[in-house]
């Protein structure tokens, strides 16, 4: 493959440099009061330097206009495609690099950073690009579940297919529609289903009910050709529909490298293995292409919660999603359409283990947080979790753990006793603790 290279600084043309000489010259000479003498050449274009005045002479100057150009190596958008440029390609990586600077993948891709990008680009461009090997590995908490890592350069091609058709499908989605969406994280959607449960009780006044629900296996269980069918409905460009196409309906068991002990696979269950799915079904776990992908395929049920089932309390963070309401007979009517729905329109089907009906007074579990009468706190288990690590973690990464769970912890207003009791894990590693309990300091040695 030929290698070219980008020349970012052109010197200016030998000609115009003496043009800019030659007007700077006459410049000075009009302030010092000396007249230019008459051009009678053709293609020049008179004007006029000073309006008549008394001691002032009036005098015309000739203007010769020359034209000066600059190559540059960077390819122009071919005709027959939609056009792609390398400045979008260079915005994915930075967004992709962000919080993985410090990885070995991230690394060793800037070594040569130039020439892996400009190999990307020409691949995308010529349409030889192809995913290349993903990591697949086994978390165990909360619980076990395999998670696959694409290869950097492929994660790259995430964040253009994203930064690209990304925001003509999020001006679609409700507002209600959290995860994978700018300003919409967990504190979002705890902030937002707080604001719809004092609407509904009237700040607490008046009894209500909600149904929350959680989809089964969901991941593993997406169709890709409905996936690939919303997409297309909004992508019209044939250059971004057959790159979304192709990273969708990559199949990474094709090509992947394990990481850690393989019995840890025989932890998670079988039906929530990618590995057990058809070539049809399933998105990887831990892409940007997949939570995106999801959400797309989930607005469905959004639009038919909203304007079909009429629900004006309802939240969705990626397959868990809350019914209020007023009438518990109204929650059940709507679990059964929803329960018909999803299997025939979606492929996908509910968790009736999962799936709570009750009063709101007795506290909502919503995204690691409890939503109580008067109150948000921190999920149980998230607190337990964060004075394990904090007790567990290496000295290296001991501050940015403790911060960063200081940070979470904080979100919840009704959260003073839970940082109190990670203040005193952090302190019994020989650290300091602001008086506030919001950040922790290194201790001395």
């Amino acid at each position: 493959m030929t290698e070219r290279s980008i020349n970012l600084v052109v010197p200016l043309a030998h000609k115009a440099t003496a043009m800019r000489i030659a007007d700077t010259g006459r410049r000075c000479a009009a302030r010092s009061g000396a007249v230019s003498p008459l051009s009678n050449r053709s293609g020049d274009v008179d004007s006029t330097i000073f309006p008549a005045g008394p001691g002032i002479r009036t005098s015309t100057t000739a203007i010769r206009t020359t034209t000066t150009r600059t190559t540059s190596s960077a390819p122009a958008p071919s005709a027959d495609r939609e056009p792609l440029s390398f400045a979008e390609l260079v915005e994915a990586y930075l967004d992709c690099r962000r919080t993985k600077r410090n990885s070995n993948a991230a690394l060793a891709f800037e070594l040569r950073l130039e020439r892996n990008l400009r190999r990307l680009y020409d691949e995308l461009v010529d349409g030889s690009y192809l995913p290349g090997r993903s990591k697949c590995f086994v978390i165990t908490r909360p619980k076990p579940r395999e998670v696959w890592a694409a290869a950097f350069r492929d994660r790259i091609v995430h964040h253009l297919i994203y930064n690209k058709i990304g925001p003509r499908f999020e001006r679609s989605f409700i507002a209600d529609s959290c995860a994978c969406i700018p300003g919409r994280g967990t504190l979002y959607a705890a902030r937002r289903l707080e604001a719809k449960v004092r609407s509904i009780t009237q700040n607490w006044s008046r009894s209500a009910y909600y149904l929350k629900c959680d989809l089964a296996n969901f991941f593993v269980s997406i169709d890709k050709q409905i996936v690939l069918d919303l997409l297309l409905t909004r992508i019209r460009e044939p250059f971004w529909a057959e790159l979304t196409e192709l990273v969708l309906m990559h199949d990474p068991r094709t090509d992947f490298e394990f990481r850690g002990d393989r019995a840890s696979l025989e932890r998670v269950p079988q039906h929530k293995r990618l590995m057990e799915q058809t070539t049809d079904r399933g998105l990887p776990i831990g892409n940007l292409s997949s939570q995106f992908f999801a959400n797309v395929y989930l607005d469905v049920l959004d639009q038919r919660a909203k304007h079909l089932l009429g629900a004006r309390q309802y939240v969705r963070y990626v397959d868990d999603f809350i019914f209020l309401h007023e009438s518990p007979a109204w929650l059940n009517a709507v679990l059964a359409d929803v329960t018909a729905f999803l299997p025939e329109r979606l492929g996908v089907q509910i968790n009736p283990k999962k799936t709570i009906l009750q009063p709101i007074a007795r506290g909502i579990d919503f995204v690691g947080h409890v939503i109580k009468p008067w109150s948000r706190s921190t999920r149980r288990r998230t607190v337990n979790e964060a004075t394990r690590r904090v007790a567990a973690v290496d000295s290296d990464d001991f501050l940015a753990v403790s911060n960063s769970y200081f940070g979470l912890l904080g979100q919840a207003p009704s959260s003073h006793l839970d940082r109190a009791k990670l203040a005193n894990a952090v302190r019994r590693r020989g650290h300091a603790v602001n008086r506030q309990l919001t950040k922790t300091y290194r201790g001395s040695k």
